[in-house]
């Protein structure tokens, strides 16, 4: 069944698009009838995925853009307007390599320079979202899409750097929500959680299977049986859940966390 025009006319930008969520997201918006702007790091995996949704007869284009550079984000959405008359929304997949914020180590081994890295992923949304957020509210309408996972909830060791990052981006989802409330501008979470087809997720295995003395798969097949539903959520799911949030069937939805861990989180 082809996807249902649900974003059919709305102009979407995807920060983090080179990634393997970000990429799936931009794929899927350019699926539901979205003119797509791609933004991210790594120009051969953006202009690739560009491709991809032009070729399936959507519309998209790309620009190499470093998500924590404010002025760089700023001039991007601008040229984004000026192109498109407006933005409807905006998501965020940028992320740190695994190896980058200590993922697995308990806080009190955690070097502070990795517990920052890791707060990174809290400064990239937090400066798209707000670029976004202040055009859409002079425009009076769009969505702001966050991006968390399941360590935002305070239950899975090793994961203190970027839980504290999650948690900060579900309290700014609120804040920001409240703040932009009766402007026709909605600030919506997904929270997904360990995506196997992801190369973080992948290293996460690794790394965890070596401290454990198990296979990679052995790891992920224990965070599969450890959800409700017995399986974790891959990128195409988190991609589809980006669509449903952006789309008017969610225009009652702002100020929550949309939970797509498959059971791992359950509030």
């Amino acid at each position: 069944m082809a996807d249902s025009p649900m974003l059919e006319g709305k102009c979407a930008v995807v920060f983090g698009a080179a990634g393997s969520i970000g990429a799936a997201v931009a794929r899927r918006f350019g699926a539901a009838g979205a003119e797509v702007f791609l933004a991210g790091r790594t120009e051969r995996t953006l202009d690739a995925v560009t491709r991809q949704i032009n070729e399936s007869g959507g519309r998209a284009t790309y620009a190499v853009i470093d998500a924590l550079d404010d002025n760089a984000v700023d001039t991007y959405l601008d040229q984004v307007v000026k192109r498109a008359g407006r933005i409807d929304i905006e998501f965020n997949a940028f992320g740190p390599r695994i190896a980058e914020y200590g993922n697995g180590k308990p806080a009190v081994d955690l070097p502070v320079e990795e517990f920052t890295v890791a707060l990174t992923v809290l400064t990239s949304q937090f400066i798209t979202a707000r670029g976004a957020a202040r055009r859409m509210v002079r425009q009076g309408s769009g969505v702001v899409i966050f991006l968390t996972g399941s360590p935002a909830q305070p239950h899975i060791p090793g994961t203190s750097g970027i839980g504290a990052a999650f948690a900060g981006i579900e309290n700014l989802t609120r804040t920001m929500a409240l703040e932009v409330a009766g402007t026709g501008v909605r600030v919506v979470c997904l929270r997904t959680a360990a995506n196997p087809d992801t190369r973080t997720i992948q290293d996460t295995a690794d790394t965890l299977g070596k401290m454990m003395n198990l296979a990679s798969e052995q790891v992920l097949a224990d965070l599969a049986a450890g959800t409700w539903l017995k399986v974790s959520p891959r990128t195409e799911d988190t991609a589809i859940g980006a669509v449903l949030l952006a789309s008017d069937h969610a225009s009652m939805m702002t100020g929550t966390v949309h939970n797509a861990t498959a059971g791992i989180c359950t509030d």
